[in-house]
């Protein structure tokens, strides 16, 4: 199978500003450079356009995750996504993205596909399973206070958002959360807005105790749920 991995060269300043402030708050110029010339002939803009490569490399560099988890990866873009921005700002991270079982049927499995993006890449780690129960699981092991950031796909039901969101936030001591495919539409649309409103109502009972920023204007749309 043909490699999709090439080593990319180019690191970029720390975009963080204003770390001690209550907002999320990144130098926009630095990340609008990066993106343009290490994710777009990486991953191009399907399935995030560029408000949301914004905020993943954003929250990346924000926060600076000693590990990520995600799931849903498909061919492992966004686990690229990470692992170039990680790359690029110096960031020391382990990645750890979790598949569909082989045997899984499901519309979306990549099958012989698997991670294609990113195989090969050592701060990669490429799993099979449940992807919260599999990301829990290792977090669990780490036994860790470093930061940790979680990438969960809403392209599934209002439950399944709800109980991995649910799970995260409740196992997780700071949690810094991404969850895909939120964007919220009046319902006469016919889109999918379980997800958003999953969210909403997770975060209902927590008071003030997390802040939401979302990418709207049209789909597929991101959310990024932190502690304040």
């Amino acid at each position: 199978m043909k490699s999709f991995f090439k080593e990319r060269s180019q690191t970029f300043p720390d975009a963080t500003v204003n770390i001690n402030c209550k907002e999320l708050e990144v130098n926009k110029w630095v990340i609008s450079d990066f993106i343009i010339a290490n994710l777009i002939p990486v991953v191009a803009t399907r399935p995030f356009p560029l408000d949301e490569l914004m905020l993943m490399s954003s929250a990346v560099v924000r926060f600076k995750p000693a590990y990520i988890f995600e799931w849903g990866t498909h061919i492992g873009k966004s686990a690229r996504i990470f692992y170039e921005t990680t790359k690029a700002f110096n960031i020391h991270c382990e990645i750890h993205s979790v598949d569909l079982p082989e045997s899984a049927d499901h519309v979306e499995h990549p099958h012989e596909k698997h991670g294609m993006l990113v195989k090969g890449i050592k701060e990669v780690k490429l799993h099979r399973g449940d992807g919260i129960s599999t990301a829990i699981e290792i977090y669990k092991s780490l036994n860790t206070d470093s930061s940790i950031l979680f990438l969960i796909d809403g392209d599934h039901s209002y439950e399944s958002v709800k109980r991995e969101l649910s799970t995260v936030i409740d196992v997780v001591k700071n949690p810094v959360i991404l969850l895909h495919d939120t964007f919220f539409q009046s319902e006469e649309s016919g889109y999918n807005i379980g997800p958003c409103k999953a969210i909403m109502d997770v975060l209902a009972g927590k008071g003030n105790e997390f802040k939401v920023i979302s990418t709207q204007r049209g789909l597929p749309g991101m959310t990024l749920v932190y502690k304040d």
